[in-house]
């Protein structure tokens, strides 16, 4: 018996998502990413060398000994298993940092975090109803797509924000980097950029795109899409979920609510 879809969507109910309007359990309580819980070099050392992408580095004579780098980070999650008392899972989507150096457990003071975010609000002054995106694809290894894709669908919805994808980077206000930098995908990338008008944005989407992941520094890729194109909003994960993705792009258009904006490391 074939189902009235009108009678099905009154059974559901409204599927997609409030957020940022109003808060979302998934949001908040996914594990978006891993937080360094105590100063222990000497269990660090055991996950240390299990790391498969050299995220976490140990130095004694820092006041914070443990730096864990969420951009190198692929939530593998065998620093917790081998060291739960030092290393865990910290809830929320909210990952996505105007700086790279906020993306270390132990960041530095190399950036201004205030003028970085006064900058961009300038930047971005405009962009408020009617954004549109332009995802290129600098050699993903498909995962990243999988999820952009996401935030057209009825959970997220995308476009209830006022937010479209483009196909023309001459229509883009942002420009949505995956992958990790392939050396043949150099030209394209910066003619792409090139074409983007100002004020644009880039975003780094992923732990691929911002380090080159498993494979970064290689003889076919880069160490991030940054040594590339300039990044304005940097999103880790292996690969980022929709939630964080939104709360990427959110972050760079100055549109989140304030709490979200109060973020730690």
């Amino acid at each position: 018996m074939i189902e009235w879809w009108p009678l099905r969507g009154v059974r559901n109910g409204i599927l997609t998502s409030r957020w940022p309007r109003a808060a979302d359990p998934y949001f908040d309580e996914f594990r978006g990413s891993v937080a360094v819980l105590s100063d222990d070099p000497v269990a660090a050392v055991a996950a240390s060398r299990t790391c498969p992408t050299q995220a976490i580095t140990i130095d004694e004579s820092n006041e914070r000994p443990i730096d864990l780098d969420r951009g190198r980070c692929i939530l593998c999650r065998r620093c917790i298993d081998a060291a739960p008392t030092v290393f865990g899972w910290r809830p929320g989507a909210d990952v996505a940092r105007l700086s790279r150096s906020e993306l270390h457990s132990a960041p530095t003071d190399d950036d201004d975090l205030p003028a970085l975010q006064e900058r961009l609000a300038r930047r971005v002054k405009w962009l408020r109803h009617s954004v549109h995106i332009r995802h290129v694809d600098a050699g993903s290894d498909g995962s990243d797509e999988w999820e952009i894709a996401a935030l057209a669908n009825p959970v997220y919805d995308l476009h209830r924000l006022g937010i479209f994808f483009t196909a023309s980077p001459r229509h883009a206000d942002i420009l949505l980097i995956t992958g990790v930098g392939a050396i043949g995908m150099t030209g394209p990338l910066l003619r792409t950029i090139e074409a983007v008008p100002e004020p644009r944005v880039v975003i780094a989407c992923g732990t691929d795109a911002i380090s080159g992941g498993l494979i970064g520094d290689g003889y076919a890729a880069s160490r991030g899409i940054d040594t590339i194109v300039p990044v304005d909003v940097w999103v880790p994960g292996a690969p980022p979920t929709p939630f964080s993705l939104l709360h990427a792009i959110l972050l760079a258009l100055h549109r989140l609510p304030r709490s979200s904006t109060e973020v730690s490391s």
